[in-house]
C-alpha cells in the first residue's frame, strides 16, 4: 500500500521544511509500532481554526495545540485528519525551551499515536505518550 502523508494549510502559509524526510519518519514511526500508513493529512492552521474545530466538534472552548481525528477502524491502515495550530507550536517551542522544528515534529508524531489508539486523557496514558513522542524524536 501506497503510505499517503499530505500536507495542508488554512490560515496559515505554513509549509514544514523537508516534507518528503517528515514523511518517511512518519512511516517509519507508524513500522515500529507495527502500522500501517493509510491516508493521513496533516492541516496546519491558525489558533482561530482550531479553536472553531475545538468548539464545534469537541464542545471545547479552549485553546489547543493539535485535534486529531481518527478514520480508521482497529487494525486497518492509519488514516486521519491532524490539525496543528502554528501559533500554538510556536508559543509552546519558547515554553518548553525546543526549537520551533523539535516541537512541530513532536505534535506531529503526537497525533500520529492518537491515529493509532493512543490517548492522553489520565496522567499514566499521557506518561506513555510522551515516552513514546521522544524516542520517536530520536528516529528523525
Amino acid at each position: 500500500m501506497k503510505h499517503t502523508i499530505r500536507y495542508f494549510s488554512e490560515g496559515t502559509s505554513f509549509r514544514p521544511e523537508n516534507p518528503i524526510k517528515i514523511r518517511k519518519w512518519l512511516v517509519k514511526v507508524a513500522s515500529a509500532e507495527k502500522q500501517e500508513i493509510g491516508n493521513i493529512n496533516y492541516i496546519f492552521c491558525t489558533d482561530r481554526y482550531l479553536l472553531k474545530i475545538n468548539q464545534s466538534y469537541l464542545r471545547h472552548h479552549s485553546l489547543t495545540d493539535i485535534i486529531t481525528f481518527q478514520y480508521n477502524e482497529t487494525g486497518q491502515p492509519l488514516e486521519g485528519d491532524i490539525f496543528i495550530s502554528i501559533p500554538r507550536i510556536r508559543e509552546n517551542a519558547k515554553k518548553f525551551k525546543a526549537t520551533f522544528n523539535d516541537e512541530l515534529h513532536r505534535v506531529m508524531v503526537h497525533g500520529l499515536l492518537h491515529l493509532m489508539g493512543y490517548t492522553d486523557k489520565k496522567t499514566h496514558d499521557k506518561a506513555i505518550m510522551r515516552k513514546k513522542e521522544t524516542m520517536y524524536l530520536s528516529l528523525r
